[in-house]
Parts: C-alpha cells; structure tokens; sequence
C-alpha cells in the first residue's frame, strides 16, 4: 500500500505545493488506529473494513468509508528456481497447513519446503487467511516477516521458500503461482477469474477538512487512477463504488 499512497501525495504535492503530507507504513489496522484516535487524515486500507473498526470511538460516528480506488491480488510466490508454477486452492491450503513436507509432493524438485507468512495484524495477513485458510491456521513453524519487501526478499533467496505478497510488490529472484490455473494479471483480476483479490479504500472520518476532500478526489480523478492503474491495474468502475 505504501508504494501507492507515495506516489499518490507525491503527485497531489506536485500540484499543490503547499500541502505536504507525513507518511507512516503501519498497516490498514494501524492507520484506522491512527484515524478513530484522530493522528491521521486518511487511513488506506488493503480489505474490508470490520464492523468495530467502522465506528468513532470519541464521537460515536461511523467512519467514512471512501470508494475503492484499486482492485489488488494477493499473489502468491516461489523462489524463480522452483519448477512449481500452478496449484489449485486446496493445495495452497494444504502446503500453509504445514501438510506438505517437501516440493516432490507437489510435482516439483526435491526439496524442503519453507512457508512464509505476515505478522499478526497484517491486513494481507488477513485477506490470505479469509480467502486460503478458511479458518485453519498457518504452520506454527511458518517464517514470519513483518513487510512484503521482507517476504520477497526472504523467498528470492531460499529455494524452498513460499509466501503471499500484494502483486505491487512482485521483485526479482521469485515467480507468481497460477492459482486454479489462473494468474495474477490485471484482466483477471478485473474480470474476477483470479481467486484472491481485494480492494484498496480511503478511509476518513466524516468531520474531513476540505484538503483531505480534494486529496480523497484527485485519487479518484483521472491522475490519481492513472497512477493506480501504473501499479496494480485497473480500478473498480464509479457503479460499484461505496457512499
């Protein structure tokens, strides 16, 4: 999410030279965090919001929930010398349960292999466990890093290692998995064939000043979707937007 919101405020103060903005990567629970105990303007938030995290916890109001500004996946990867490049979801599931010792089970080269999963709180985290897991937990024995930059980082350079990043950070030394024979692509994304998606939202509080009003409209006009299409592709369509 951090690539996204940089590049975002990077343009907005391109054209606003007076307006500057401080930006902390903590995460969508983090920043809603940060927005209910009013230190923060704007929350960008990689999931659903949840029913507790909707409300104001000074004022009683319910957040504003701004529309959806992009459609992300979660891709899931391998180190770039694993010959694995396709498994359905139940496999996936599997392999996270820790019931998959060894790469030979899964039609790869003999080799150990390495789950590496988000820290606690991590919105992608989240998303990973909602729409892979389905109430079972990762292998306690599972490599924890606290980034995707950490996950990307760890499994380009162990070959045996697999993990879930957001598909904007995609780097060097791994590969994305066909999950139910289907990338990670923009079309697929958009036409929804690819399983795991979710969308990034802007979130505020309904006593937003006039500067967040404008910055929340410059991400949904035509500069700031360009930027967002640039990075993980095209946006959900203004129908399906949320008040």
């Amino acid at each position: 999410m951090l690539p996204l919101l940089s590049q975002l405020s990077a343009a907005y103060t391109e054209r606003h030279p007076n307006v500057s903005f401080d930006l902390l990567g903590v995460g969508s629970a983090g920043g809603l965090e940060l927005l209910q105990r009013g230190q923060a303007d704007i929350a960008l938030v990689s999931r659903e919001l949840l029913p507790d995290e909707e409300q104001d916890t000074r004022s009683g109001a319910r957040l504003r929930n701004a529309s959806p500004v992009a459609l992300d996946a979660v891709a899931i990867i391998v180190n770039a010398r694993n010959s694995v490049r396709a498994m359905d979801l139940h496999s996936l599931r599997r392999l996270f349960r820790g019931q998959v010792a060894d790469w030979s089970e899964l039609g790869g080269p003999p080799n150990e292999v390495c789950i590496v999963s988000r820290e606690e709180g991590s919105a992608t985290r989240r998303v990973f466990e909602q729409l892979v897991m389905t109430g079972y937990p990762v292998t306690s024995g599972a490599v924890v890093m606290p980034s995707s930059a950490a996950v990307v980082s760890y499994v380009a350079q162990n070959e045996g290692a697999v993990g879930y990043v957001s598909l904007g950070h995609l780097g060097a030394g791994t590969t994305a998995l066909q999950i139910n024979d289907v990338l990670p692509e923009r079309a697929t994304i958009e036409n929804g064939r690819y399983p795991l998606v979710r969308p990034f939202l802007l979130a505020t509080l309904p006593t937003m000043g006039a500067e967040v009003t404008a910055f929340v409209d410059f991400a949904r006009g035509p500069s700031g979707l360009a930027i967002v299409r640039r990075l993980y592709g095209d946006p959900l369509p203004p129908s399906q937007s949320q008040p």
